[in-house]
């Protein structure tokens, strides 16, 4: 994947990566809110050689040595039993010798003979008193082994300095290390969960995904507009009659309706199947409008709704119901009597569907629907609705008669299995599929809405009165 790929993953998925930051952070909180406290003291003592060893050495130098060559062993002393024993008999604590060596540490400055002895306990008071009781314990221990058992009476001694210090906080849990922990795996999680659900989520998010997995052509993207992915409308084309609202899926419309009409300059298609996988992805809509689109731009079009399990062309356009195509297949009416001429330029016929009959398919499939759609690209650019691909054969029926079919896909609905199985059975009647249309597109706000606000709803801006007469003088 690419850099461009990787930001819109997160893009996509960006409100599961927040959730799981957000959770990471409340459980790391938690956590350390339950924790118990604990408390960390450090006292100090000092290795030194007595006067008695160090002038029988000959000089304070070799005394330095000597306490340097003890210290490593005190190191040890500080984790024996016998000083917890000592600890736990002057502070009269309630716990195993085993228990209480945990809770200390014993550590040696680099080139020094200086202890530090660090103690954790509940309570700041217990924290230093255990400190302090482990020196005094340890040095004990040493005369005991190195002396006769007084205070003071071995060579080399550990000698108490300074004291421990009453601890203002705790030393665990640390709040913001553990919080901060919480939020990168939370953030770690929320990444990992944009991965997967971008592996596994096979649903078609933008026009890329459709050219990479299935190698088709994207000839338009229509934006997803409020009120229309729940119901149907015609849109009006005029500039002065286009609704702000609808601004954009009427310039996306132009734009398919532009790449229509250049994608073939030799040969371009004259009649053209609009399908779509399954129902619900917006085939009527589109087609209705692509004619409406067409047909605003001079086009002579007819459309024809083909769909004869659930036509929308009379009730989308307010047509009454009644005769239609299927009249017009069994010789019952002419299209003259049953096709309805649409808009101010009049360029738009519109035949629907008539009474639906028991075998659609065999009806579409038949010679007078070849013979009709002949008929009709006579008159201008042929546009048909059809059911969807995936459910019944007459999508590919129509589009075997035809120069080509425009398939609808939803964003964020259509698969990517589900629109190569529709592509497939289409071509299996070598169908000439002519593009895919990606329908209700999730618009990004920003300098394009700005841009559509402006252009559908204020005039051009009136020139400057100075160059206004700048020009005028000029022209003279």
């Amino acid at each position: 994947m690419e850099l461009r790929e990787y930001l819109h993953l997160l893009r996509a998925h960006w409100i599961g990566i927040v959730l799981f930051t957000l959770l990471g952070l409340g459980v790391a909180l938690g956590w350390t809110i339950l924790q118990p406290r604990v408390y960390t003291a450090t006292a100090s003592g000092y290795v030194t050689a007595s006067d008695l060893a160090a002038g029988e050495a000959g000089s304070s130098l070799v005394g330095d040595q000597l306490a340097r060559s003890k210290v490593t062993s005190y190191l040890d002393i500080g984790s024996w039993r016998v000083v917890a024993e000592s600890a736990i008999d002057e502070l009269s604590l309630a716990t195993t010798p085993e228990a209480l060596v945990t809770k200390v540490s014993v550590a040696n400055p680099l080139d020094t003979v200086v202890i530090h002895v660090s103690a954790t306990a509940s309570s700041p008071e217990s924290a230093r008193d255990l400190a302090e009781a482990w020196i005094r314990g340890m040095t004990a221990a040493i005369d005991e082994i190195e002396g006769d058992g007084t205070p003071g009476s071995a060579p080399v001694t550990l000698v108490p300095g300074d004291s421990a210090r009453l601890p203002s906080s705790p030393s665990s849990p640390n709040l913001m290390l553990n919080v901060a922990l919480g939020g990168v795996i939370g953030l770690a999680l929320g990444v990992g969960y944009a991965v997967i659900r971008s592996v596994l989520d096979r649903r078609i998010r933008n026009a890329d995904d459709i050219e990479r997995e299935t190698g088709a052509s994207v000839v338009g993207t229509l934006p997803l507009e409020r009120g229309l992915d729940t119901r149907r409308e015609v849109l009006s084309f005029s500039t002065q009659q286009t609704a702000p609202q609808r601004f954009a899926l009427t310039e996306a419309l132009r734009e398919l309706r532009a790449n229509l009409q250049f994608m073939d300059v030799d040969h371009p298609p004259r009649s053209i199947v609009v399908t779509s996988p399954f129902a619900g992805d917006g085939k009527s809509t589109t087609a209705a409008n692509l004619a409406m689109s067409l047909a605003a731009a001079g086009e002579r079009v007819a459309l024809v709704d083909a769909d004869l399990r659930r036509p929308t062309m009379a009730s989308l356009f307010r047509l009454p119901e009644g005769a239609g195509l299927t009249d017009v297949l069994t010789g019952t009416a002419a299209i003259q009597d049953v096709a309805y001429t649409i808009g101010e330029s009049r360029n738009l016929l519109v035949l629907t569907a008539g009474r639906i009959p028991p075998n659609p398919s065999e009806v579409l499939g038949s010679q007078r629907m070849r013979d009709l759609i002949t008929t009709l690209t006579t008159h201008g650019l042929v546009i048909i609705d059809s059911p969807p691909t995936l459910l019944v054969s007459d999508a590919a029926v129509l589009t075997a008669a035809c120069d080509g079919a425009l398939v609808i896909v939803s964003s964020g609905r259509t698969t990517i299995e589900t629109l190569q199985k529709s592509l497939h059975n289409l071509e299996k009647v070598h169908g000439r599929v002519l593009g895919v249309v990606l329908n209700k597109a999730p618009r990004r706000h920003g300098r394009n809405d700005a841009y559509y606000s402006y252009s559908a709803q204020e005039p051009p801006p009136e020139r400057d009165a100075t160059v206004a007469d700048v020009e005028r003088t000029r022209a003279g």
